[in-house]
Formats: structure tokens, C-alpha cells, sequence
């Protein structure tokens, strides 16, 4: 699932999000973390659909089923910038970027980290400023 597009819904990536940041979970343990409270049968739901999209996978513990992730959080994230890119913003990074440097209120600190970012992404830029 290295470069397939990973779509989550909003519940499902509150979902994911738990998966990801705690690790294998049982229903009422993802169901315990997520910040709006949902019935079990709703948290089980969400599981078994992102189950046959195959983002989760589940073990049998007994009478449970201990789910976890089997997309990275990482990829996911990949794979919603670039719809997101796509979508609303004509496949322009410079675009996007533009957009959230714009309209975000971004500390020096933060800017600073974005400008070194674009500076690893494009050392050819470094070698001109040095000259």
C-alpha cells in the first residue's frame, strides 16, 4: 500500500489517530481515547470498514479483537496532502505553501524551520548564497 491513495474519513482518521499514537487496541480502548463520545457499535463499525479498506488489521484475543494499523501514519498524511494539493490547490505546492504561510500567524521559530526545510530540499540554492 506504498503509494496507493489512502482516503480517511474524519471519524476514521480520529480512529487511526488512536491506533497510531497507542498502538493495538481493543474497541472499547479506541472508543475510550477518541475525544467525541460515540457508541461501541459505531467504534466497531468505523474499525471493520477501515479494516476492508485495509488500513487495519485485527487478532483475535479471546472474545476481542485487538486492532491495529497497518497503513503508517506517515503515508497517510502523504497520501491527504496530495488530494488536498490536488483538489484545492491545482497540484501547486508553491500554492499550497504560499496559501499557509499567508494566511497561518507562524512564529520566527517556525519560519525558520520551514525556510531550513526548503533549504535541504534545494542545496543548489545554499551553493548560490555562499558565492
Amino acid at each position: 500500500m506504498a503509494d496507493e491513495e489512502i482516503y480517511l474519513t474524519d471519524r476514521e482518521t480520529d480512529v487511526m489517530q488512536v491506533l497510531w499514537d497507542h498502538g493495538p487496541s481493543v474497541v472499547n480502548e479506541v472508543k475510550a481515547k477518541l475525544h467525541d463520545e460515540l457508541a461501541y457499535t459505531t467504534v466497531l463499525t468505523i474499525l471493520r470498514t477501515l479494516e476492508q479498506k485495509g488500513y487495519v488489521k485485527h487478532e483475535e484475543e479471546g472474545r476481542v479483537h485487538r486492532y491495529c494499523a497497518t497503513v503508517k501514519e506517515n503515508a497517510a498524511r502523504k497520501s491527504a496532502l496530495q488530494h488536498l494539493t490536488g483538489k484545492l490547490f491545482k497540484g501547486s505546492a508553491e500554492l499550497l505553501f504560499t496559501h499557509l504561510v499567508s494566511d497561518q500567524k507562524l512564529s520566527k521559530d517556525q519560519i525558520q524551520r520551514m525556510r531550513d526545510l526548503l533549504a535541504e530540499a534545494n542545496p543548489a540554492n545554499d551553493s548560490r548564497k555562499e558565492k
